[in-house]
């Protein structure tokens, strides 16, 4: 049984891993930009957010700094 499973593993009718790769297509980068770039400006909007949303509940003073 086992001996079946060795011949139908080296038989040449198998997954070619180099025409697999060669049909994928390319893939463009998003907005002109790479997977880090993407990431850096994320993490800038995240921050944006946070300052704002701090700076809008101070100043509508529904908290309050502890050395005021």
């Amino acid at each position: 049984m086992l001996d079946d499973f060795r011949q139908q593993a080296d038989s040449s009718a198998t997954f070619d891993e180099d025409d697999y790769f060669e049909a994928q297509p390319k893939r463009r980068p998003f907005l002109g930009m790479t997977p880090v770039q993407r990431f850096v400006v994320a993490m800038m909007l995240l921050v944006i957010a946070c300052v704002l949303g701090s700076f809008c509940l101070i100043v509508t003073e529904k908290v309050v700094l502890p050395f005021f």
